[in-house]
């Protein structure tokens, strides 16, 4: 096969991919693949080693290292004729991601992105790392530098580089099936692992560990369910405080709503300015649930200011959520977002200028880059009146500047999990509108992105892409549509739920290890090696994420047994990482206090119009615990078992809470249901 040239300003083949990202680098002189058998049967053909670069669209470094590399033609010369370049999207194929970071951190001891991996034509790792440089700097070698020893080695001493290669994924294979033996999470090992929450816990500003600190909205979760389930002060205080930073720091957008990714510093000051949709779909529900139980308005506030940015600037034209904004604007972090003194005086004039730069922390030196600080609100405006007439001024300046660039792939975990968010918060806030949106998503993904029967990972602009559903697709989902069906009472919602669980029973479980859950489906692209996550990251794995789901799902369904002995199984053999290592088991801890608590049940009968029915309907919304099962409906609705057996109280409605198999009278009363559900074992 001959040496592809430099492509000067021909696209190359990622001109029609599905990916903004690989759109990205679409014009790129370097002559990129996507990910395929023809890309590794090209470099096996020309005896060359594969550059595998993987990265996504709102990454700061991944437009770093594509200006000062990919885009350069003496790079792209060198790349052509050395090697076959394949770009991934690591939002669109997780588990390619997977597999090389897996070998990424084993090597460097670190991961990240953009990520950078030198591979066999068989797909074997043997080099990898994350960004590098134009120029050689911080005892790092520059990209073309590293091109030239790759090269090298590969021409000079191929065989012991394809030998080491095979060694490196044989070792990784085997890492890949180990498993941690199985262990309880009950109530004793749940106080354990919120008393190491606490032992880690930054007092000053809330959250855990220093910089860089990320949203641990999953652990704020199982902080607040543990609460509620124990009385602990200590539990509240740490998500009360964390939320209350978090939201009054730099990292929240305080003028258009909405987190950023992370702070770089311990202090929630100067954000990462990407916002995912993952993280404010978590951090939603969190704030949600914090407005239920502090009598501050601050939680409320986010929530809502949170999801009307979800409803303004991520939602598609399909109905559908986009994946993110982008870190940088013209390849500058902050352009859109921060402010000087002089910039708030011109905007709003001296008076106004000067009273809003002492509120929103704008300093002369700034607290940010080259003078500029970022808006941090750090106390509430003594007039408000006046807060929101500036604000009002701020974001409508704001919107004349150059903004960031949106990744509009809409992935099916992330969202399933602004479903669960919206359609949960909505149901618990009173806001019908969020559960319009909830159901709106819901419907573009059931006929979009399911394809006889199996999900598929994303779309875009209304078509569906190639790549196959992971776990944490089908279990996102899954516990969005259970969240959609308690919010309106539909058993369409349940039954297209329990659809999805029973694919993924079938089709991502360890048939030799009860309770292991593969990321990829048993018939799915062959990989090196089949990937497996036990720990929560920047979002719930696929299989703390399928616990959850199944868990709630054995309370709404007319059989229990296997979707709740499937899920204690999954608890169980995720038990050491939920007590040991609490900061990456967050959604695991949630699910097993849920469990604990049975889950509770709440099943509201009566007429739909009923302004009684409605009454107690809200009220359990708003005093049930987290992972509640809530299902409003008329008495006997067909396809709604919870409802079943379960009359009207002397001709009117009754709220019947269950624990597991154990029921309470019928509550008549918003009395008698909160003696029911507050704070009870």
């Amino acid at each position: 096969m001959p040496v592809p040239d430099t492509l000067g300003d021909m696209p190359n083949r990622l001109a029609a991919a599905t990916s903004p990202y690989l759109l990205q680098h679409a014009d790129n002189p370097i002559d990129w693949w996507e990910w395929s058998d023809e890309a590794f049967a090209a470099a096996a053909d020309r005896d060359v080693p594969v550059l595998l670069s993987v990265g996504y669209a709102a990454c700061h470094w991944c437009h770093v290292m594509a200006h000062e590399s990919f885009e350069d033609a003496a790079t792209a010369e060198q790349v052509n004729a050395g090697f076959v370049a394949i770009k991934v999207d690591r939002e669109e194929r997780p588990d390619i991601d997977a597999v090389y970071m897996s070998a990424t951190q084993a090597m460097t001891g670190q991961g990240g992105w953009p990520m950078t991996c030198f591979l066999t034509p068989a797909g074997e790792p043997f080099h990898c790392g994350t960004y590098y440089p134009s120029t050689p700097r911080h005892g790092m070698p520059s990209f073309r530098q590293l091109l030239d020893a790759v090269t090298t080695a590969w021409r000079e001493d191929g065989a012991r580089v394809r030998g080491a290669a095979g060694e490196i994924a044989a070792r990784l294979v085997d890492n890949a099936t180990v498993s941690l033996p199985p262990a309880p999470v009950g109530p004793e090992e749940l106080e354990r692992a919120a008393a190491g929450l606490s032992a880690q816990f930054d007092e000053g500003a809330g959250g855990f560990g220093g910089a860089p600190k990320f949203p641990p909205s999953m652990v704020l979760e199982f902080l607040l369910r543990h609460h509620e389930r124990t009385g602990s002060g200590d539990a509240l205080r740490m998500a009360a405080l964390t939320g209350e930073a978090m939201a009054r720091g730099g990292m929240y957008d305080q003028l258009a709503g909405g987190f950023s990714r992370y702070s770089v510093d311990a202090q929630w000051v100067v954000p990462h300015f990407e916002k995912m949709l993952y993280d404010n779909a978590l951090l939603l529900r969190v704030y949600a649930h914090l407005a239920r139980r502090t009598e501050v308005s601050l939680p409320r506030r986010v929530a809502d200011e949170t999801a009307a940015f979800l409803l303004r600037d991520l939602r598609t034209a399909e109905g559908g959520f986009a994946s993110a904004l982008d870190a940088d604007t013209e390849g500058v972090e902050g352009l859109t977002y921060a402010w000087t003194p002089a910039q708030l005086r011109e905007v709003l004039g001296d008076e106004d200028g000067e009273w809003a730069a002492a509120l929103l922390t704008v300093t002369d030196s700034g607290t940010f880059e080259h003078g500029s600080s970022t808006l941090q609100l750090l106390r509430d405006p003594d007039d408000p009146a006046r807060w929101d007439r500036i604000r009002a001024a701020l974001l409508a300046s704001r919107d004349t500047r150059p903004q960031p660039a949106r990744d509009d792939k809409v992935v099916t975990a992330w969202n399933g999990l602004a479903i669960l968010a919206l359609a949960e918060g909505g149901a618990a806030t009173g806001r019908p509108e969020w559960i319009a949106a909830a159901a709106e998503a819901t419907e573009l993904l059931l006929r979009l992105h399911l394809v006889d029967g199996r999900l598929r990972r994303s779309s875009r602009d209304g078509v569906v892409g190639a790549a196959a559903g992971v776990l944490e697709d089908y279990a996102c989902l899954a516990d969005g549509l259970l969240a959609l069906h308690q919010a309106t009472g539909s058993p369409r919602w349940l039954r297209a739920a329990t659809d999805l669980l029973d694919v993924a029973l079938q089709h991502f479980a360890d048939p030799e290890r009860p309770g292991t859950f593969y990321d990829t489906a048993d018939d799915a692209e062959a990989l090196l090696h089949r990937p497996h996550e036990i720990t929560d990251n920047a979002t719930p794995c696929g299989s703390s994420a399928l616990a959850s789901a199944l868990l709630t799902a054995s309370v709404l369904v007319d059989d229990p047994t296997r979707y709740r002995a499937a899920a204690e199984d999954a608890l169980r053999a995720a038990g050491v990482v939920a007590e040991k290592h609490p900061r990456f088991g967050g959604h695991w801890l949630t699910a097993a206090e849920a469990m604990v608590r049975g889950p509770l049940q709440v099943a509201v009968v009566g007429a739909g119009d009923d302004p009684a029915c409605a009454r107690l309907v809200a009220h359990a919304r708003h005093i049930a615990p987290g992972g509640t099962v809530v299902v409003p409906g008329e008495p006997d609705a067909e396809g709604v078992p919870l409802l079943a057996d379960r009359p009207l109280v002397h001709g009117g409605p009754a709220a019947y809470v269950c624990r597991g198999f154990v029921c309470e009278r019928p509550s008549r009363t918003l009395e008698e249901l909160t003696a029911s559900l507050v704070l009870r074992p």
